[in-house]
């Protein structure tokens, strides 16, 4: 059985089954089937044939992707919206935006009880701790919706959070065709 080393792994040469880096389907010569691309010296991704595997576009996937644009607020919902073959598609545009209203809104709510604790905790000290325990209350409500947003698009679904989820369906189905401007995830 000789050896050959793809992508700096030595595998066995029955086991090695390379994919296009382009369209990710499965190649046996130095050009892709479907798409013509001629193969680079690492012969893209290499899995062992242990059955058909999903085409991906390279990088992340798209439920990491959505899921990712949560992390860290409206940068990264900003950066996705950046990022070139993570712009194009709907599903992460959608999550890009969500995410940045989400912060707004976040940060507009945070605001606003930091000012009514600091306004009441001048009146009274019991009145400022009460609106305290509120201002953590809120904080951990909007920490579940952040972590029920990621996880939900992580799986791949499209959770429409109310008020911010259809302007985030409405921005990021903007910039498609008109062939292509269905709602997410809804019937129209």
């Amino acid at each position: 059985m000789s050896e050959v080393r793809v992508g700096g792994y030595g595998l066995p040469k029955e086991s090695r089954v390379a994919y296009c880096s382009n369209c990710g389907t499965q190649m046996e010569g130095q050009f892709c089937p479907k798409c013509g691309t001629q193969a680079t010296g690492t012969f893209g991704a290499t899995r062992s044939q242990a059955g058909p595997v999903a085409s991906a576009p390279p990088g992340l996937s798209i439920n990491v992707a959505s899921a990712l644009c949560y992390v860290f607020g409206f940068v990264t919902g900003i950066v996705f919206l950046v990022l070139p073959p993570y712009n194009q598609n709907r599903q992460v545009r959608f999550h890009a935006f969500q995410s940045i209203f989400l912060n707004v809104v976040v940060i507009a709510v945070q605001a606003g009880v930091t000012m009514m604790s600091i306004m009441f905790h001048a009146v009274s000290f019991s009145l400022g701790l009460m609106v305290g325990s509120l201002h953590l209350l809120v904080s951990l409500g909007f920490f579940l919706v952040w972590l029920y947003v990621m996880w939900k698009s992580y799986q791949g679904e499209m959770p429409v959070l109310p008020i911010i989820g259809p302007l985030a369906e409405r921005q990021a189905n903007r910039n498609d065709s008109p062939s292509d401007s269905g709602t997410l995830g809804r019937a129209a």
